[in-house]
């Protein structure tokens, strides 16, 4: 957190709405696609192929991130990566981000100024010409992100999660299980209760400050989305709540049986199935092609019985859902 002393760092009740936006504002860069910017009722952003790609995110705190182990600038990067992750998984170029804030009036302002330099980061190191463009910001108990992607298509189709065929290959592009891993040890070794452990990078091995930093800030491999639709992917989505939940979506849009490679998942199939959050790509190619950062972990069969196996049989972890994990994501 910030270095300032307190009365240097005001509380954002302390502050109009004008002085957050000009210090979130100057904290930003322009993006590549923005015709008209921050600053007006709305933004422009140019479109070359006539199709945007267009997507959401809601992070809250509680379920989604815990303030006493992610600072300002995590709370940003991963708010801009996952939502990131789904422009590409569509095929497109991500061009341009709405950021809507809901903040409590104690929250310091250089939280925000982190959460500024967070989304402009993270889009500089994954998306390249992408920035935020406009947003909104209001007052709430619980501070809560929402963020709206945009993406160009160049003038390719989408890739959707309905292509994939049988005999194609099942590949991906990114970690399974790191976040996961993350997330395990964070409440297992630190704490956000009344009396909260922040994390101490000091306490953790070298795999887990992996682990915990695939969670706090994840780093798809965003320029492959684009990458794969041009080398011809049938099909594709972002594995955000796990591989074996995702992998059963695309199947069962595809209206097909995915057949996964337990030997493909690493040496902990069962987390690269169960865990959620890495938002690697997920994606189903024709027989011999796949692209550079793509491996294969599997293939697509016709419809049977079950439309997710691993290994020839049926896989009984589920993934993550938001509605059924809510009172363990939040206990």
């Amino acid at each position: 957190m910030s270095s300032r002393p307190d009365d240097a760092d005001p509380r954002l009740g302390d502050l109009s709405e004008g002085e957050i936006l000009r210090a979130i504002l100057s904290r930003t860069v322009p993006a590549d696609a923005a015709v008209i910017g921050p600053g007006d009722d709305a933004a422009v952003i140019a479109a070359p192929s006539g199709s945007v790609v267009a997507t959401t995110d809601t992070l809250v705190h509680g379920p989604d991130f815990r303030l006493a182990w992610s600072s300002g600038y995590d709370l940003g990067w991963k708010a801009a990566a996952v939502n990131l992750a789904d422009v590409a998984a569509m095929g497109a170029r991500p061009t341009a981000l709405l950021v809507a804030l809901a903040v409590p009036r104690d929250l310091r302002l250089s939280f925000v100024e982190q959460l500024a330099d967070g989304f402009r980061e993270a889009c500089a190191a994954l998306a390249p010409g992408c920035a935020v463009v406009g947003g909104d910001l209001t007052v709430s108990d619980v501070l809560t992100v929402a963020v709206t992607a945009l993406g160009d298509l160049e003038g390719r189709q989408a890739v959707t999660r309905a292509g994939a065929r049988p005999g194609d290959v099942v590949a991906i592009a990114g970690e399974l299980g790191h976040a996961a891993h993350g997330l395990a040890v964070l409440f297992g070794r630190f704490r956000d209760d009344d009396t909260p452990i922040p994390v101490d990078a000091a306490m953790l091995a070298p795999g887990e400050a992996a682990a915990v930093a695939a969670q706090l800030r994840p780093a798809p491999p965003i320029g492959l989305g684009a990458f794969a639709a041009v080398a011809g992917a049938t099909a594709m989505m972002d594995v955000s709540d796990g591989l074996a939940l995702d992998a059963r979506r695309l199947a069962a849009a595809s209206d097909v049986t995915i057949a996964l490679d337990g030997a493909a998942l690493g040496e902990q199939p069962e987390r690269a199935l169960a865990g959620g959050e890495d938002h690697a790509l997920l994606a189903t190619f024709p027989p011999g092609v796949l692209p550079a950062g793509f491996r294969i972990i599997g293939e697509v069969l016709p419809r049977g019985e079950e439309n997710l196996l691993c290994d020839g049989r049926s896989v009984d972890v589920s993934g993550w859902d938001p509605y059924r994990d809510w009172d363990s994501a939040a206990g």
